[in-house]
């Protein structure tokens, strides 16, 4: 049975600008339904969109996938009146109902995990005509007729005595061919429902939303991390090897600063069997021929979406992440120092960072921020060790 996923992108939005591309904790918001779905059990991930920088973003940051195929998406389908349905529709035809199981999935439900979708494809595999998912709901809801809905005002039960409903969250719809094309719905036919943590209630289609769930789901990762013995360093490099400044010439980038002390600090740790690797958004010579002279052979350049990159290397290397210390400076870093064992930012990170960091060092970057980190790594490290 060839499950397939379905992400529907707009160029435009009503309630939010560009509010797929917006950065949630630094990464475009598609970005995080769009990983879980690279790495759950669906064979091909197909991002329906009329947006030429979505598709630009996803050829240039998931090349390491073969999983993902993107699709242009009409300007009818991409309307604001437009349904869903309408989207999943046009694109069924497109493919000429290429699939056994269509999984939509929504961009604006961040907190889908691999796990929940994989759920989803047992129970229709298990014989549902579709599936969606849904959140347990303790609220007593009213009518405008001032009558109650969901229970007796005269006998209000307590919180824990109250079974409460299950309310659609809008993140995971799957349905069979067979049914979809009989009922040109998402869900139809037996439907089995999957339940999902209570803060994946929230939708983003609103600004006050989008505050919201940046910090519950900045709470659900790190309330993940179990801190390990620290055997890997991830990097980042302009705020965190250099000071952030660069000469350019008319020609292009001409120089950066390095402090000399830090290789040393590196050094010091691989004597130590820790791996050490970089990841940066920028794409330089002047970093690939700096970390060649520092003997760092994992240096990958031109990451705009570092979590993704992250997880898919700990996927491939067995790398577990609470084995992980992450030293960043700025939001594109956020996820990934959420992610980890230990996050470290230097004194002058974007106050965002430092909020969210378990080590704030007392030098800037480019001053000897990474050898001081290195003294950490070490220090905290000598507590595994058998005397």
């Amino acid at each position: 049975m060839k499950s397939i996923g379905f992400i529907p992108l707009r160029k435009n939005s009503r309630g939010i600008k560009g509010k797929n591309k917006r950065k949630l904790l630094g990464r475009p918001l598609f970005c995080w339904v769009l990983t879980e779905a690279v790495f759950s059990d669906l064979e091909e991930v197909f991002v329906y969109t009329d947006d030429d920088d979505i598709r630009k973003f996803i050829t240039a940051q998931y090349s390491w996938t073969s999983k993902i195929s993107v699709l242009d998406r009409s300007a009818g389908s991409a309307s604001d009146t437009a349904s869903t349905e309408t989207a999943i529709l046009e694109f069924c035809e497109k493919i000429s109902y290429s699939f056994d199981l269509l999984c939509l999935l929504q961009a604006t439900s961040p907190f889908t995990q691999r796990e929940q979708i994989n759920e989803a494809l047992r129970a229709v595999k298990a014989g549902k005509d579709s599936v969606l998912s849904v959140v347990k709901n303790h609220r007593f809801f009213w009518n405008e007729r001032g009558e109650p809905l969901n229970y007796d005002f005269k006998n209000r039960p307590r919180r824990q005595d109250f079974e409460g409903n299950l309310a659609e969250n809008g993140a995971i719809y799957c349905s069979t061919k067979t049914a979809l094309q009989k009922s040109k719905n998402r869900i139809s036919g037996d439907i089995g429902i999957i339940e999902m943590p209570e803060q994946s209630y929230y939708e983003i289609d609103s600004l006050s939303d989008w505050i919201i769930v940046e910090e519950l789901l900045l709470a659900k990762l790190q309330s993940r991390r179990q801190p390990e013995r620290i055997k890997h360093l991830f990097l980042d490099v302009d705020g965190i090897f250099t000071d952030g400044r660069v000469l350019y010439s008319e020609t292009g980038e001409l120089a950066k600063t390095f402090d000399m002390r830090d290789g040393m600090g590196l050094e010091i740790l691989r004597q130590d069997d820790i791996s050490v690797s970089v990841i940066t958004s920028e794409n330089s010579a002047l970093v690939a021929a700096r970390m060649k002279k520092l003997n760092i052979d994992k240096v990958y350049l031109g990451v705009k979406d570092k979590l993704a990159l992250l997880q898919q290397l700990c996927l491939t290397l067995n790398i577990d992440m609470n084995h992980i210390a992450y030293l960043g400076d700025d939001v594109n870093d956020m996820a990934c120092l959420a992610s980890v064992g230990w996050s470290i930012c230097p004194n002058n990170a974007m106050e965002e960072v430092k909020r969210i960091s378990d080590i704030k060092l007392t030098s800037d970057a480019g001053s000897g921020a990474i050898r001081e980190a290195c003294r950490f790594i070490t220090k905290y490290n000598k507590r595994f060790e058998e005397l």
